[in-house]
């Protein structure tokens, strides 16, 4: 029997990334196997499984060479994850350092020594809110959820969410290694000059982040189906969350309204917070938009100020007029337009 072995990557790009590095990146990787996936521009997912016997290497080995080939074609250093699914090998990818590698085995005995000491949050799909239900339950990590009969947890957090919740907690992932392009994305970052613990300043850089993709979208003609929010942290781990516009758009206002509903979600209180990159998802033509988000009364002024700043920069420059909340600190706005 083939043992399935999924690697997750996660590259430190260069502040300025080269616009073709990600392309060039695919082609690398395609020299190992196939089937790879370009998550965004730092991140990739490979399926190894039949590469294993051609490479006659096992999954540590070949892991290596990856990381080894990616650091000398184009000097980027990438934490790895490999595992049997890709829910697992995300989980271990965030968990280890630039450089380093966690390998878990296609064993039953593997996946629970590693799932079960693990914090609930870190499974997939478990929010703050969720998390702090469980909580109060007396359950605080995956070995603890896994014990509970599935009939239990879904009155806790509905059919769906409970069942889903009860496969993660046994290591079960469904996910496969989509090889199909993935559609274009944009996305703007910000990066602190500290940590950063204050909601009200994480809330101001999102609208900074907001701003510039609002501009962009607008100026290339684009509108966004989706939005990602990645929050990183000081000790280099990340937490992603994505969410799907109820219509595309590419309206300031509305790209804000949605990253903050992402961010409440995300439970960040106290959280150091060295960075935020807010991501603009399946772009395509404004043109072939049916119609723009139904809007409030009270949206007409800021959309109709919005049209005013985009002729305004478009004559003297993207810094000369801004969402107030920004104007007082415009130090917070360093480092919000870097582009990817």
């Amino acid at each position: 029997m083939s043992v399935r072995c999924i690697l997750h990557l996660r590259f430190v790009l260069p502040a300025a990334p080269d616009a073709e590095l990600p392309e060039r990146l695919r082609r690398l990787l395609e020299d190992f196997t196939p089937r790879v996936q370009l998550i965004e521009p730092d991140m990739a997912v490979l399926d190894l499984t039949g590469a294993l016997p051609y490479w006659k290497r096992d999954a540590r080995g070949l892991t290596e060479l990856v990381q080894l080939r990616a650091l000398a074609f184009f000097g980027l250093r990438s934490s790895a994850g490999v595992a049997p699914n890709r829910m697992l090998a995300a989980m271990a990818c965030m968990l280890t350092p630039p450089g380093r590698r966690t390998v878990i085995d296609d064993f039953p005995e593997a996946i629970t020594a590693f799932l079960r000491p693990r914090p609930v949050r870190e499974l997939p799909g478990v929010g703050a809110r969720a998390a702090a239900t469980l909580s109060e339950y007396g359950l605080h990590t995956v070995g603890d959820v896994a014990d509970v009969p599935q009939l239990t947890l879904q009155p806790l957090l509905g059919a769906r969410p409970g069942r889903t919740l009860h496969e993660r907690a046994h290591g079960h992932g469904t996910n496969v290694v989509d090889p199909t392009p993935t559609p274009a994305s944009m996305r703007s970052e910000h990066r602190f000059d500290r940590d950063v613990l204050v909601a009200a300043q994480h809330r101001r850089a999102l609208l900074a982040l907001a701003d510039d993709l609002g501009a962009r979208l607008r100026t290339s003609g684009q509108i966004a189906t989706g939005i990602t929010l990645t929050a990183r942290y000081a000790d280099a781990n990340s937490t992603r969350r994505s969410r799907t516009l109820t219509e595309p758009t590419q309206h300031t206002l509305l790209l804000a309204r949605t990253a903050y509903t992402v961010y409440d979600s995300l439970g960040l209180q106290r959280a150091r917070v060295r960075g935020i990159v807010l991501r603009a998802d399946g772009l395509r033509p404004d043109d072939q938009a049916t119609r723009q988000l139904s809007l409030d009364s009270g949206d007409d002024k800021p959309l109709a100020l919005e049209a005013v700043a985009d002729r305004a920069r478009s004559r003297y420059g993207h810094n000369v007029i801004y969402p107030a909340t920004l104007a007082f600190h415009a130090s917070g706005r360093r480092g919000c337009s870097e582009r990817a």
